[in-house]
């Protein structure tokens, strides 16, 4: 049997139970998922699967991450809700590949771990499924899993396993649609330019589990935790000195009350610029290389290649030395005292929770 798989949390509980209602049945797990946005989260998850279907002893192969197709197929329909017409031609899309698959393979039978995911309609999944059977020959299987306190033993095991729980079905729609409704920053569409790795962001989740798999390698002792923690993130900035933009860089956690501002450069204390408004502080590129024992030549090349956020953070307590500060931190090759600068800076503060591994000896 071709299994389809979407996600861990919802593959390792229906796993299990297909080998024990088909203990005669070899299993082969199928990740095709097109319509996960962005990429980074598609590899956050497929390396969720490959962990579970290990431990179970699935073998899994990966489909095509066809996402101009999958965008394509469901043009016209970005505006449905949930469980709508875009999730019919989704399920079509996903379902018709699967089947692909499994003909060539020879498989007799397909289904798929959308079934016990509660946030999906089994009507449109079965009759996705059953239209199969005329066109590859191959049977839908759709057990329901859910009933009896399924998705409560699913969520139990999930939790259990340490598994990445996403919290959004994978679609760029669903998601803006989600963050809309929960006012929240749809922050998962965000990368820096220069790659910086930003807290909570798919990339450190990915680090965070690529090093769980290899704790488990190594026989290693570990917990995932979560804490509430002040999450940010620099949309835009830039400084001008009169009508010229001069390169600039912002340290994380700079904000500002209103996203525009002009002032001029009020006192200085040792190498701390201090401006007239906002609380806004600047250094120089040569001070930001001695506080971080750097040596960047040119402003260019911190944002080329910037440093850590934990690396910034400590440039700001040493310049500041208040944990809880949000002023703005603006390095500049050179400071001119005499003159009148403006700031553009848009950014956003809130509250999110952060994994983080802790090993036990």
């Amino acid at each position: 049997m071709l299994v389809h798989i979407c996600c861990s949390v919802d593959s390792h509980y229906f796993l299990q139970k297909l080998q024990q209602e088909y203990p005669n049945e070899k299993l082969t797990g199928f990740f095709y998922d097109p319509n996960i946005h962005p990429h980074s989260e598609y590899q956050l998850r497929l390396l969720d699967v490959e962990r579970s279907c290990k431990m179970l002893g699935v073998n899994l192969i990966e489909g095509e991450y066809n996402y101009e197709g999958w965008m394509e197929a469901v043009r016209g329909y970005e505006d449905e809700p949930e469980k709508g017409a875009r999730c019919d031609i989704c399920f079509d899309n996903r379902l018709e590949t699967t089947a692909k698959e499994a003909a060539k393979r020879g498989e007799r039978q397909i289904t798929t771990t959308l079934l016990t995911s509660p946030k999906k309609s089994m009507e449109q999944l079965k009759s996705a499924g059953d239209a199969l059977y005329t066109r590859y020959g191959v049977s839908f299987v759709a057990p329901d899993f859910r009933k009896g306190g399924g998705t409560q033993v699913q969520f139990a095991l999930a939790k259990e396993d340490m598994l990445y729980h996403q919290d959004y079905c994978g679609c760029i729609y669903a998601l803006t649609k989600q963050r809309d409704q929960q006012k929240k920053l749809a922050d998962e569409l965000f990368s820096p330019l220069s790659k910086q790795i930003q807290p909570e962001s798919i990339e450190e989740r990915i680090t965070l589990y690529k090093k769980r798999v290899a704790l488990e390698e190594e026989g290693k002792s570990y917990k995932i935790i979560r804490d509430k923690f002040l999450n940010y993130r620099l949309l835009r900035a830039y400084v001008m000195e009169k009508t010229e933009v001069i390169p600039s860089y912002v340290l994380t956690y700079s904000t500002l009350k209103r996203k525009f501002t002009k002032f001029k450069i009020e006192s200085k204390i040792k190498d701390i610029y201090l401006a007239n408004r906002e609380s806004i502080k600047f250094i120089t590129l040569q001070t930001f290389n001695q506080l971080l024992e750097s040596n960047y030549k040119k402003i260019e090349d911190i944002i080329k290649n910037p440093p850590t956020i934990e690396e910034e953070l400590a440039i700001r307590n040493k310049i500041i030395n208040n944990l809880f500060t949000l002023s703005p931190i603006i390095v500049l090759k050179d400071i001119d005292e005499n003159a009148k600068y403006q700031l553009y800076l848009d950014a956003q503060t809130y509250e999110d929770t952060r994994e983080s591994l802790v090993t036990f000896s």
